[in-house]
């Protein structure tokens, strides 16, 4: 009787293949695939979960079992609480926090200010603030948030300004860190103390006063 030409690796139920149809051996792709849509949720999951219970309460566990996926699962792709907290708000703000290139720095900046203090005003607010307190008692917590969120939207902002030098709208050799902090140490301070309500027309006031006040210096 002649052999079957098919021969299936690993054995009589081929065990590094899957049996398709016709006895064909359909190999699977080398390696565990990464399945987004687990992560996906496990993000979603982090945020809502943050934002009812707050950073200390907050647990792998609870997290894991939210998002439908394995304690291990969420330890393979996240180090630490921290680290997992501090990607899921990122994750979440990217987009909508890109710095614009409109040709003027006072206006990308306005825009992009904008737009943070939108963010600052919806729901997730409260994880901002939860990241921002906990951060207090767990420098774990803000060295994650400031080296996963703040300092890739603060290198951003660096090449917006420079942006704004080689146009000559500020002048050269202009301390960046200062102009930032002027910029958006005040919206923090009324976000965080709420002491005067936190709107949107704050930011062109504020670029107004700092930028304009750079450009006289041109």
């Amino acid at each position: 009787m002649p052999q079957n030409p098919i021969r299936h690796a690993g054995g009589r139920n081929g065990s590094n293949g899957a049996n398709g149809r016709n006895g064909i051996v359909e190999k699977r792709p080398p390696g565990r695939p990464r399945s987004e849509e687990s992560r996906q949720s496990i993000l979603r999951s982090t945020l809502k979960l943050l934002k009812e219970n707050g950073f200390p309460e907050l647990s792998i566990e609870a997290i894991a079992a939210d998002a439908n996926v394995g304690k291990t699962t969420v330890y393979r792709w996240w180090p630490t609480k921290a680290a997992l907290v501090a990607d899921a708000f990122s994750a979440s703000a990217d987009q909508e926090l890109q710095f614009p290139n409109t040709g003027s720095v006072q206006r990308d900046m306005n825009l992009q200010m904008r737009r943070l203090i939108r963010l600052f005003r919806s729901e997730r607010g409260k994880v901002v603030a939860a990241l921002l307190a906990g951060g207090q008692s767990d420098p774990e917590l803000l060295e994650a948030y400031r080296d996963r969120f703040l300092w890739p939207r603060r290198r951003q902002a660096y090449q917006t300004l420079q942006r704004g030098v080689d146009r000559g709208e500020l002048p050269a050799g202009c301390d960046f860190d200062l102009i930032l902090d002027s910029l958006y140490g005040p919206i923090l301070m009324r976000f965080l103390i709420r002491h005067i309500r936190l709107e949107e027309s704050f930011a062109d006031e504020l670029c107004g006063l700092v930028l304009q006040g750079l450009k006289s210096q041109v």
